[in-house]
């Protein structure tokens, strides 16, 4: 259970702070130059 547990959260939690530092550089270098 830990062991499976615990690699489904790494995964999640990857993708989470790929998402987190996408809308981090998104909103700080607008590519679209809307602002």
């Amino acid at each position: 259970m830990g062991h499976y547990v615990g690699g489904f959260n790494n995964g999640f939690i990857l993708l989470v702070i790929i998402f987190v530092l996408l809308v981090i550089v998104g909103n700080s270098y607008p590519i679209g130059g809307e602002y």
